[in-house]
């Protein structure tokens, strides 16, 4: 019972003691946590006292520095508004004096312009007792001269009109008889001889080309699926197929011949191959378009070695093949540069030029129209271009810029090229023309010289190539008659444009008919 007790007392001593233990240790972590939280709060009050003392420094030079700024903002406005404010007096005063000049200018405008009316009062008064003398001397010329002012003057207007006719005319005609003797027989013969020795055949290009087809059935198989053949071929080849009640035949229409010859040939694969659609179609279109440079190529060798031609630029040599495809109303392209070439050699070696470099320069004078429908240009600027890039002779240059006048010729051959072209251009059948253009062109011919007076009637004849104007015989003498035929010529060169030249014959002629009964 005893330890029983014991251990009861025993219990309760270790329950207190261990209860004053720990409440000592929670006081003591109490306290340590006072000092703790008393020490953080010591802390964080000296760094916000810190933060305050350097928030106010950074706060004081940021006003500093923008009372800075802003003191030197205001001395620069200051200074411009000081620079404007004496500009501006400095106009102000500019103003007054200009003002005042004004004034004084005005004032002696007024003055001169007081002492220039006084003035032309005076003349005027002057003038009238001068009109009225020189009135009072024609009254007494008309009264002893038995003619009024106007009848004089055009009686005087018309003898000096009549000498002076006359004398221009026989002067005119002299010269023309001096010139003619030499010029004209000797331009006649260098043409005769130049046209004699060569001659060639055109062949008339049109805009359309028809393609014959085996049966009509072929016609059907060419438009294809819902038209997918036909709108193939146009797309690629970029003409146009017409396909109508025609039987066996499908027309190809293009202004481009070389366009219309790649179609042909294309069509006629197509239609001998028999399988027709658009892979196909391209296939041999890529074909075609591959053989024909090689053609290209062929004709402008064809034409340098036909000429005697060497050292040629091969990018010169297609372009040259290129007028083969080209057309000049209705005249090939080609064909005429080589026959202008074989006419320039032939007129050089009368005049003892270069005729190699002639034929040259005649060969090449049309180039730019090989390419005209692919560059900006009208085809002399592009020839000329052309030229330069394979470094031709400065001649060569020349007689492509010159041949149609454009500018000034500077050698002799550049004038032979002109003459040349205009020849080969100018001959019968080298060129077509429709019926309309050519009526006109023969009534605007006609209609030029019915103006003038003293012709009768006009004639065109000879496809326009020559104008003969019959005079009245009673009104023209015959001195009279070479001065209409030159005013109509000048009048033809300034109204018409025309190929080649036109002959202007004055007819004058009186005939005296009696009856013997």
């Amino acid at each position: 019972m005893i330890e029983i007790i014991i251990s009861i007392l025993l219990v309760v001593v270790g329950a207190s003691g261990g209860f004053a233990i720990n409440h000592f240790m929670n006081n003591s972590k109490i306290n340590n946590s006072n000092k703790k939280a008393e020490e953080i709060i010591e802390r964080a009050k000296k760094e916000a006292e810190k933060a305050k003392r350097d928030s106010l420094f950074e706060a004081k030079e940021e006003i500093h520095k923008l009372k800075l700024d802003t003191d030197k903002e205001i001395k620069e406005k200051k200074d411009e508004l000081k620079v404007s404010e004496d500009r501006l007096i400095q106009r102000e005063n500019n103003m007054d004096k200009r003002d005042e000049l004004f004034q004084k200018r005005e004032l002696s405008l007024e003055e001169k312009e007081k002492s220039v009316l006084e003035s032309q009062k005076d003349i005027q008064a002057e003038y009238a007792k001068i009109e009225e003398l020189r009135q009072q001397e024609l009254d007494q010329l008309a009264k002893i001269a038995k003619l009024t002012r106007e009848e004089a003057k055009n009686l005087v207007m018309k003898k000096v009109e009549e000498n002076m006719s006359k004398e221009i005319s026989e002067y005119i005609k002299e010269r023309e008889d001096e010139a003619k003797l030499e010029a004209d027989k000797k331009a006649k013969n260098l043409i005769a001889i130049s046209m004699q020795r060569y001659a060639a055949d055109i062949s008339n290009e049109q805009t359309v080309t028809v393609v014959n087809l085996p049966d009509d059935e072929m016609k059907g198989r060419i438009i294809g699926r819902e038209g997918r053949n036909i709108r193939t071929i146009e797309a690629i080849t970029g003409v146009d197929l017409i396909i109508d009640d025609t039987p066996e035949a499908v027309v190809l229409s293009s202004f481009d011949p070389l366009r219309r010859e790649i179609a042909r040939v294309t069509l006629d694969s197509l239609i001998k191959d028999g399988r027709i659609h658009p892979t196909r179609i391209e296939e041999l279109y890529d074909k075609v378009c591959k053989e024909m440079k090689q053609k290209i190529v062929e004709f402008g060798n064809d034409a340098l070695f036909e000429l005697g031609l060497t050292k040629v630029d091969p990018e010169l040599i297609e372009i040259i093949g290129k007028l083969h495809f080209r057309t000049s109303y209705g005249q090939n392209a080609l064909q005429h540069s080589i026959e202008v070439a074989h006419l320039s050699g032939l007129l050089a070696s009368e005049f003892g030029e270069n005729v190699q470099l002639a034929k040259r320069a005649g060969l090449l004078h049309d180039i730019g129209k090989a390419i005209d429908h692919e560059v900006e240009g009208s085809h002399v600027e592009i020839g000329v271009d052309i030229a330069k890039r394979f470094h031709e002779n400065e001649v060569v240059v020349n007689s492509i810029a010159s041949h149609h006048g454009d500018t000034e010729a500077k050698s002799t051959i550049a004038v032979i090229v002109a003459i040349a072209d205009a020849l080969s251009a100018s001959r019968p059948g080298a060129r077509n023309d429709s019926l309309e253009n050519y009526i006109k062109r023969l009534e605007q011919l006609e209609q030029v010289a019915n103006d003038i007076p003293g012709i009768e009637k006009t004639f065109a004849v000879q496809a326009g190539r020559e104008l003969r104007v019959i005079v009245k015989p009673e009104e023209v003498d015959d001195l009279g008659a070479h001065k209409i035929a030159r005013d109509v010529k000048d009048k033809i060169e300034s109204t018409m444009q025309y190929p080649g030249t036109i002959k202007v014959t004055v007819v004058r002629e009186t005939r005296a008919q009696e009856e013997a009964r």
